[in-house]
């Protein structure tokens, strides 16, 4: 699922949060599958961890204590650090990157859609504390609701495309929005839209009724 044609990548902040494991999962979750579809910002991420690795060795060492090598193997075994940290994985052949199945247990047939208004849907994922992830259907010529922003969201595309008063965004494309940014984002006509968005504060709708919904979907 190597896109060639992605115009929109992954901050600086975002790789180097990533390769240094302080991002929330949901966040983790959507670079993961960036970085899965995308050949610059997975090169981008192997600069990063280099570094990384370098910064490392120059550090002093550290004991351990002396459950620590069993204690890595359970989290290992159990799954935990596959999760969280959320190596990137090879392309999936599906319209899901390997990633985002894990989270899904599936490809695109497997999400399990609920109705939050105007035509769109959505699935929330579980994730860790620090930020929400979810799944969104977009009809094709629909647009979301106008609104803002009171922390970072990343939008993500997986299949169409949709518009926005900055740019157009294509599939493998992410648009970083934050505190700054109000938008109307409109799929565009052809395709319906599904993007993998993730969120460390609720959204600033502008509209009354958005506003209202918004209290029972949790966007």
């Amino acid at each position: 699922m190597t896109m060639k044609t992605i115009k929109h990548h992954l901050t600086k902040p975002l790789l180097m949060g990533y390769a240094a494991g302080t991002l929330p999962e949901a966040f983790n979750l959507v670079v993961a599958t960036h970085i899965s579809m995308c050949d610059e910002c997975r090169a981008a991420l192997a600069e990063y961890d280099a570094l990384g690795g370098e910064v490392m060795m120059g550090t002093d060492p550290v004991d351990l204590s002396q459950d620590a090598f069993a204690a890595t193997m359970a989290r290992i075994e159990s799954g935990e650090i596959d999760r969280k940290t959320m190596t990137p994985k090879p392309p999936s052949g599906g319209v899901f990157p390997a990633p985002l199945q894990d989270y899904v247990n599936g490809d695109l047939d497997a999400v399990r859609w609920r109705r939050v208004g105007g035509g769109v849907r959505q699935m929330m994922l579980q994730t860790g504390q620090g930020a929400t992830a979810r799944l969104l259907h977009i009809p094709a010529g629909t647009a979301v609701p106008d609104h803002g922003h009171r922390g970072m969201e990343l939008t993500l595309v997986l299949q169409g495309a949709f518009v926005d008063e900055t740019d157009r965004f294509g599939t493998g494309d992410l648009e970083v929005a934050n505190e700054n940014l109000n938008h109307t984002p409109i799929a565009e006509a052809g395709m319906d839209c599904i993007c993998l968005a993730a969120t460390d504060a609720p959204l600033a709708f502008n509209g009354l009724l958005p506003r209202i919904a918004q209290r029972f979907v949790g966007i």
